[in-house]
C-alpha cells in the first residue's frame, strides 16, 4: 500500500503565506494561497493514495472543499514541522503502507507524474526527495520510518535538503532524486509564478 500525504494549512488571513503577505498583505496572501493549492491539487486529482494533513488541528471544515473523492484527511498535530513529518509518516507505516510520500502546498508545479515517479523511485531505495530551489526539499518519500531524517533540522533554510541528504547517507540509504523545482514563499517568487502564464485551476 502507498500513500501521498499533503501538508497544507487552513486558508485563513494571517496563517498562510507569511512571508508573501509582509509585502502584499494578508488578505492578497491568502488569495494567492488558495489559487496555488487549487492548482496543485487539480494536477493531482486523478491519484487515489491521498491524504491531506491539515493545520491547525480544528481546520477540518475549512479544507472541506479541497478534499476529493476517495481522498482523506487528518490533523497534522502540534511540534515543529519535523515532529509533525514524523507523526505522519508514522501512523501511515502503522497503517500498513509501504510507501509514503510527502509534499507541501507551496510547489503548484507538482504534477501527478512527479508522484508516480517518486512512488516508482521507492521500488529499489529506501529514499526519495525532490531539492527545492531555496535548498529545501518539495518532497520526501521513504519505504521505512527513519526519524533520524527529521530531527533537528534547521527548518526553512537552505541546508535543510543538504543536511537530510547526508544523514541519509550516512544511515546508508540509497537515494533517488526528482527534479528540481521552486517553492513559491516570497514576493519574488510569487511575481516569477505570475509571469510564467500558469493555468489556474477552476473551482
Amino acid at each position: 500500500m502507498k500513500r501521498l500525504i499533503i501538508f497544507l494549512k487552513a486558508p485563513r488571513a494571517g496563517l498562510v503565506k507569511t512571508r508573501l503577505a509582509q509585502s502584499i498583505g494578508p488578505d492578497a496572501a491568502l488569495a494567492a494561497y488558495k489559487k496555488l493549492v487549487l492548482i496543485l491539487l487539480k494536477n493531482l486529482k486523478p491519484l487515489h493514495d491521498v491524504e491531506l494533513r491539515f493545520a491547525p488541528d480544528d481546520a477540518q471544515k475549512d479544507i472541506r472543499p479541497w478534499i476529493r473523492k476517495g481522498w482523506k484527511s487528518a490533523p497534522q498535530g502540534h511540534g515543529d514541522l519535523g515532529v509533525r513529518l514524523k507523526k505522519a509518516l508514522k501512523e501511515s507505516f502503522d497503517a500498513g503502507c509501504g510507501k509514503v510520500v510527502i509534499i507541501g502546498s507551496d510547489c503548484p508545479e507538482v504534477t501527478e507524474e512527479d508522484i508516480q515517479a517518486a512512488w516508482k523511485a521507492l521500488d529499489d531505495h529506501e529514499l526519495v526527495l525532490g531539492p527545492a530551489a531555496d535548498g529545501g526539499y518539495w518532497l520526501i518519500g521513504m519505504t521505512k520510518y527513519y526519524p533520524l531524517l527529521l530531527e533537528g533540522i534547521p527548518w526553512s533554510t537552505e541546508s535543510v535538503f543538504a543536511e537530510t541528504f547526508l544523514r541519509a547517507e550516512k544511515l546508508g540509504l540509497r537515494i533517488a532524486l526528482l527534479r528540481t523545482l521552486t517553492d513559491i514563499d516570497t514576493f519574488e517568487d510569487w511575481e516569477r509564478f505570475r509571469g510564467g502564464d500558469q493555468v489556474v485551476a477552476s473551482k
